[in-house]
């Protein structure tokens, strides 16, 4: 008979980006006592890897579990970026509820809306924490408000609409349960989780189910199956298979060797576990999301929902430019496919395939965050690769008509440059669906775009609005194809000739348009060097020394200025780069090249 485990509680803990997930999670760490008093515990400790850490964004789901009042709180910490939107989907079926994080001033948004809807449709329990309350523009009235219409707006049923509301500082570590209260301590949230949050619930006695949310990797024992135990108990060394129910044929005979579950931030070694424990599993060799580990006796599958299709792909080549191999430890075909290949052990919304060409890969994900990640962790190991323009993943409908994916792009503004978006989103096909504006003077925008629109357009929004606009975008299914978008206006400039880069010759060149390069820098014929002012491309030859006369001393260029090149990020690139240009990525550098090099070819195949 079914049975609830009173001294555990699993929750996910769900935001928009940077609402303060992450920080929330590491004062709860701190204030149930998983660290030493005089231990250094750096900040935001759940983002583990560097892009993480750098970026401030979670991209990974991560579990950690703290102890309160005996009772052992079982923490997923999830990703706010609707590119790892699949990461969140999966951990909400390992949790009974969820703590929804809402910034005190921006209240409510896209992404707090995606995140939200998943939960509602599961039917889990909703806790709202109103969080950065100490921020002088807080307004945390307003924004219950807010939340309670987006709630309404979600169709939530009543049970879910009587959610209790904590305000808390996570910076502070303080949380309350009424403003007219003094903050102290994280407790009214610890006690509100556990009053409102249910204890898992399963039958002890039934044969065993364990459904696998998240994969996680390591280089000594391979990959790791984590999941939450639903019936039965699960033991070391015992028999069991492995099934999936969106694959009925599979059906494997494995044995349990090594069982972990969260505490802290650590795991630890268990003989067995309980249902409603999360347990990491070790030693299952090509172990996936959304297996069932199940007793052999009597082996269901547990149902999942599918991991979301990816809409952008590009192209992952062997570099084969003149400067190749000169700055990356892996650089062959072989490197480049296993490399890619381990990233499915991890990263489930990827999808990998070979090609006709053995030197090109094709990499299909989320968004160009995604790929962008994958692409800076790669560079960061070693790897030396070239990347062509991202393309969106068409598909047709049973008529034979083309369709395409669409987002729906929410866009604040201060108003004198809603003028400006307006115009540009429309030329790249998109259409306004509404329009508000707030009392600070912030005009709201919500377009319907095509993903394509928004290939490279973020950093021309930066511009557009000198980086005072926030743009966020849901996926919003496939539509039909909207027509030719022309993504760039101005041409590059090319190198003519392989060498240094010299002053002289790079004067004579930013008056053309804007350089990318400075004296000294390598170049080749046929790579990328800079923008033109205009439409077309212009091929300028940089390593032109000037010719020495008797009347000319070799140090009149000293006296020439140039402009600081525009020396581009990893995102601005892959941007930038045309259908007919590739970004080489090495562990060092980042060129834009075209894809055919020499002058004559070139000229010739445009013309086809």
């Amino acid at each position: 008979m079914k049975m609830k485990r009173e001294e555990v509680r699993n929750i996910a803990i769900i935001a928009h980006v940077d609402h303060g997930k992450t920080t929330l999670v590491d004062e709860l760490l701190k204030q149930s006592g998983v660290f030493r008093a005089n231990q250094e515990v750096q900040e935001r400790v759940m983002d583990s890897n560097d892009i993480e850490r750098e970026r401030g964004i979670t991209i990974l789901s991560k579990n950690t579990a703290v102890y309160y009042n005996n009772v052992k709180i079982n923490i997923i910490d999830t990703p706010g970026h609707a590119d790892f939107g699949g990461e969140v989907e999966r951990v909400l079926k390992m949790v009974n509820g969820v703590v929804l994080v809402v910034d005190a001033f921006e209240g409510p948004m896209p992404q707090t809306k995606f995140v939200l809807k998943k939960a509602l449709e599961l039917e889990l329990p909703v806790i709202v924490c109103i969080n950065k309350i100490d921020r002088p523009e807080a307004r945390p009235d307003e924004v219950i408000d807010e939340v309670l219409e987006l709630f309404m707006d979600l169709d939530a049923n009543d049970e879910q609409l009587d959610c209790p509301f904590v305000y808390a500082s996570a910076k502070a570590g303080h949380a309350i349960l009424d403003l007219s209260h003094d903050p102290e301590n994280m407790i009214p949230l610890f006690e509100t989780i556990i009053d409102y949050i249910p204890a898992p619930e399963g039958d002890p006695d039934l044969d065993t189910q364990v459904l696998i949310s998240t994969i996680d990797y390591n280089e000594y024992v391979g990959r790791i199956g984590i999941g939450k135990v639903d019936n039965g108990i699960l033991k070391i060394n015992q028999d069991a298979v492995v099934i999936n129910a969106h694959e009925p044929d599979k059906m494997k005979r494995v044995k349990i060797s090594k069982l972990y579950e969260f505490d802290g931030l650590e795991r630890v070694e268990v003989k067995e576990a309980a249902i409603g424990s999360i347990v990491a599993i070790s030693g299952i060799a090509d172990i996936h999301i959304g297996d069932t580990i199940c007793s052999p006796d009597n082996p269901v599958a547990i149902p999942f929902q599918k991991i979301s299709e990816p809409t952008l792909s590009m192209n992952f080549i062997v570099n084969d430019s003149p400067l190749a191999g000169r700055e990356g430890k892996f650089v062959t075909s072989r490197h480049l496919h296993d490399r890619l290949f381990k990233e499915l052990n991890t990263d489930v919304s990827l999808r990998v395939e070979e090609t006709e060409n053995a030197d090109s890969i094709k990499v299909s994900g989320r968004g160009e965050l995604h790929l962008s990640v994958l692409i800076e962790n790669m560079r960061r190991e070693g790897y030396e690769f070239s990347v062509s323009k991202a393309e969106v993943l068409y598909k047709t409908d049973e008529n034979g008509k083309k369709l395409e994916p669409m987002e729906i792009a929410y866009i604040d503004v201060p108003e004198e440059f809603s003028g400006t978006v307006i115009d540009k989103l429309s030329q790249r096909k998109g259409e306004l669906r509404a329009m508000s504006t707030s009392s600070g003077g912030s005009t709201r925008l919500e377009f319907s775009i095509p993903s394509r629109g928004l290939i490279g357009y973020r950093g021309e929004f930066l511009t557009d609005t000198k980086g005072n606009g926030i743009i966020n975008t849901t996926f919003d299914g496939y539509g039909p194809f909207k027509g030719e978008i022309q993504y760039r206006k101005q041409g590059s400039l090319i190198a003519f000739e392989s060498g240094e880069a010299v002053t002289y010759g790079l004067f004579s060149a930013q008056e053309r348009g804007t350089l990318f390069i400075k004296p000294g820098d390598k170049v080749y014929a046929g790579m990328v060097i800079g923008q033109n002012g205009k439409t077309e491309d212009i091929e300028l030859n940089v390593c032109k020394k000037k010719h020495l006369t008797n009347t000319r001393s070799s140090g009149a260029d000293d006296a020439l200025t140039l402009t600081p090149p525009k020396i581009l990020s990893l995102e601005q690139a892959l941007e930038f780069i045309d259908t007919d240009e590739l970004l080489e990525v090495t562990p060092e550098s980042l060129r834009i090249r075209k894809k055919i090099l020499d002058p004559t070819m070139r000229k010739r195949s445009s013309k086809n």
